[in-house]
């Protein structure tokens, strides 16, 4: 039995796709890069050679980005900025930001990559106070 595809959209709603098929794997990448491209202490990317998207709205909206003389790229919504899924045929590869999605998925990272680019600021974050809502 196949499973249901899983959705997802960018933070103003422009852009709507869905996914059919399976991951194969989800790392959380410290390089630089991926730093940049997220704004955070790493990127959180799905993988797969098998499954395929499906832009149900808004495909007009998603503008990429190819680092020059790399093979770092970005897909992002050109009216809100959020990341969103890279798909490269040609290499067999589909990226999914883990964050774009709506739909749950029963799948935990893989791993933390890139960890010797990783922020100083990114160590023991695990005893750091948490907070349900916004500090007050």
């Amino acid at each position: 039995m196949d499973k249901d595809p899983v959705t997802g959209q960018c933070l103003c709603g422009a852009v709507k796709f869905r996914i059919s098929g399976e991951f194969e794997s989800f790392f959380l990448c410290h390089c630089a890069r991926c730093r940049k491209d997220s704004g955070s202490a790493h990127s959180a990317n799905l993988f797969s050679s098998t499954a395929e998207i499906t832009w149900v709205s808004g495909e007009e909206n998603t503008k990429v980005f190819q680092l020059s003389g790399s093979r770092h790229v970005k897909s992002f919504c050109s009216n809100c900025g959020s990341a969103l899924p890279v798909s490269q045929p040609e290499i067999g590869l589909l990226m999914v930001p883990a964050g774009a999605l709506d739909s749950p998925i029963d799948m935990k990272p893989n791993a933390h990559i890139c960890c010797s680019s990783r922020a100083n600021w990114d160590n023991d974050l695990g005893s750091i106070e948490k907070i349900d809502g916004l500090p007050g």
